[in-house]
């Protein structure tokens, strides 16, 4: 490998403290967890024998819950309901010590909940409920106002959109103008954009895009079937939506990144297992973002970034990669290819 170990033992050392503002959609995950032996006499589906429910924040949530595992400082803005599974969040955020006054709480909407069901490491079935409306111009204005007071306090912001509503053109129109303004750069308080088709046609101006495959391809117009279709998608995004750097995942095949001086780089996926890529897209946003916000290169954030996908993966649910558990990939990388 190209970049020395030591180099990125450093730059993880150096994640612990980068303060991040995450402005995106809040989720409630909730997982049913049990066992299965037996088809019910009703229809032909499993009886899922329960043995433990469990909440965690997904989403934009997951994204923090990856940035707080690594020692980062969090400030979140999005909109939750004024409901049980809003207060549920919130108790989450408060455990981790996240700043949670950019949150809005919005009366007569759900919180965005996702149930899944596993048994025996599987997913039987996975039940959403949630309003996926804009909630208003004066609650998105406000939002953005909110978001806006951040910016300078923070070492990165990160957008992350999952098309529930959060992130409307008015916050686009006030991220736009704090780059025009100079507030965000790629090496100095990058704005990272974890994008969603349904606002495809509002992003331009952030310093770094991250859809994965499928939403590449719906943004570049373009099928990604190998390398060089991949490396093209790329292109075409970041010309698109004006961003210095394009980062797609692609699963199994890694990812692939077009830098700012036009240079590609593919890493291929470290992953051995894989039981469940549900938030890997979130880790490597986190950690791609946490590292750049150091002062990193894109290279050495491209590599801890890939590394930690590899981690995620390897686990049942939406499991956020840790300090210890990114370090640990980086000395088992070194020692197979020693």
């Amino acid at each position: 490998m190209s970049i020395p170990k030591e180099e990125l033992l450093k730059t993880v050392e150096r994640l612990k403290g980068i303060e991040v503002l995450v402005v995106g959609d809040l989720i409630l995950d909730r997982y049913i967890w049990g066992s299965v032996d037996r088809i019910s006499p009703e229809a032909p589906v499993p009886v899922v024998n329960v043995n433990k429910i469990e909440d965690r924040s997904g989403g934009a949530g997951n994204v923090v819950n990856n940035l707080i595992n690594l020692g980062c400082v969090v400030r979140l803005s999005g909109f939750i309901g004024d409901d049980d599974e809003g207060r549920v969040l919130s108790g989450i955020f408060d455990l981790q010590h996240v700043n949670r006054e950019g949150i809005i709480k919005i009366e007569n909407r759900p919180t965005s909940l996702k149930t899944r069901v596993i048994a025996q490491r599987q997913q039987v079935v996975r039940i959403d409920r949630e309003d996926l409306k804009f909630p208003g111009n004066a609650l998105c204005e406000g939002l953005a106002a909110v978001i806006d007071a951040q910016i300078d306090s923070s070492n990165a912001v990160i957008v992350s959109d999952y098309g529930k509503g959060t992130i409307a053109e008015s916050v686009l129109k006030r991220l736009r103008a704090a780059r025009a303004a100079g507030r965000f750069k790629i090496d100095s308080r990058p704005l990272v954009l974890d994008p969603h088709p349904r606002n495809y046609e509002g992003y331009k101006g952030f310093n770094v895009a991250k859809p994965n495959r499928k939403e590449a391809e719906i943004a570049s117009g373009i099928a990604i079937t190998d390398l060089k279709s991949a490396e093209k998608a790329a292109q075409v995004i970041q010309k698109k939506w004006e961003t210095d750097l394009v980062i797609i995942t692609l699963g199994e095949d890694g990812l692939l990144m077009s830098q700012p001086d036009g240079k590609i780089l593919h890493l291929e996926t470290q992953a051995l297992e894989v039981f469940d890529v549900s938030g890997a897209g979130d880790t490597v946003t986190a950690v791609f973002t946490a590292a750049l916000a150091t002062g990193a290169t894109p290279m050495i954030a491209g590599y801890l970034a890939n590394m930690a996908a590899a981690v995620v993966v390897a686990e049942v649910g939406t499991v956020p990669i840790s300090l210890d558990g990114l370090k640990s990939q980086i000395l088992k990388v070194y020692k197979l290819e020693s």
